[in-house]
């Protein structure tokens, strides 16, 4: 999902961190270093290690044919993936993002990092099969590691369909998604009686109602969990970006608002990843700050909850 708005709103939350003397973007090796390795979270069906932040691709890598679009999408990658980032995140729904990827990973000589999820997202079971070998195609991988449902779309036949590619090697691991924050009763429903390993769905700071079912659900049946739009598209972003970042961040690490939204997902015990997307390598590295040192606690969480909602 897409979580960047224009770069002018980008501009006052600099503005504002400039003024508090904050560092905002990612630290540098030799920091990161002392901070200790990335952080991880275990998929719990197969116990992979995953790196707590991805990267969308919804609006952000949908720049068409356009070379200096595409390569600065490139760029972001490299950074991605410099910055210790393993999953990239995509859909045949988001225009010409999977073949920006494909062009940026061939680019960069396919990162021996890439966790590779995309969905499908047809209305037809039959043709399935067809719209998810073409978005390997645009990729460029040999197979994905992640295939999705995007929001339940035909979800019984794409589940069939999904299953038999792992049974047969070519998938890793099958989920589901939701973006708009309904369907939580159906997705709940899939949770609990598919095997599924992944599913995907909004939380941050403000926007918490899938910590009622979702959240619990996915610990009790041992299921990954991908969070979509961490920065409700960049709304949040802008509603905090002139306030100040409070002084205690600095006990978790963080340097700036992008990150302290994103520990505060990444915290929750079930949350396995986020995926905020963006097509600035300066927000990339922003974002990727945020796999990096401690995580808070439940008792921080509740002091994060407590001033963002005050703001």
């Amino acid at each position: 999902m897409m979580e960047r708005r224009p770069t002018l709103s980008r501009r006052a939350l600099l503005g504002g961190l400039a003024a508090t003397g904050a560092a905002v973007l990612l630290p540098s090796p030799a920091a990161r270093a002392q901070q200790g390795p990335i952080l991880t979270r275990t998929i719990p069906s197969s116990g992979e290690k995953l790196p707590v932040v991805g990267l969308g691709s919804w609006i952000t890598f949908n720049v068409g044919d356009d070379v200096v679009s595409r390569d600065a999408c490139t760029e972001v990658i490299r950074d991605f993936f410099a910055a210790g980032g393993g999953m990239i995140d995509s859909s045949p729904m988001y225009g010409s993002s999977q073949a920006v990827i494909g062009y940026g990973l061939a680019k960069l000589g396919m990162p021996s990092g890439l966790f590779s999820a995309d969905k499908v997202w047809i209305s037809s079971g039959a043709r399935g099969p067809e719209q998810i070998e073409e978005s390997r195609s645009l990729w460029g991988v040999p197979r994905f590691d992640l295939l999705q449902v995007h929001n339940l779309r035909a979800w019984e036949a794409h589940l069939e369909t999904l299953f038999a590619m792992k049974a047969d090697g070519r998938l890793r691991y099958v989920g589901i998604t939701t973006s708009d924050g309904r369907r939580h009763a159906e997705i709940e429903e899939v949770m609990a009686s598919r095997p599924i390993d992944f599913v995907q769905a909004t939380y941050n700071v403000v926007d918490r109602e899938i910590e009622r079912r979702i959240l619990p659900l996915a610990q009790e049946r041992g299921i990954a969990v991908i969070v979509n739009r961490p920065f409700q598209e960049g709304a949040l972003i802008d509603e905090v970006a002139d306030h100040p970042l409070p002084d205690w961040a600095a006990e978790i690490g963080c340097a700036n608002w992008a990150q302290f939204l994103l520990k505060f997902i990444v915290a929750h015990p079930a949350v396995t990843c986020a995926i905020p997307a963006t097509s600035s390598v300066d927000h990339v590295r922003e974002n990727m700050g945020a796999a990096y040192g401690i995580l808070p606690d439940a008792a921080m969480r509740k002091r994060m909850i407590a001033y963002v909602e005050a703001l």
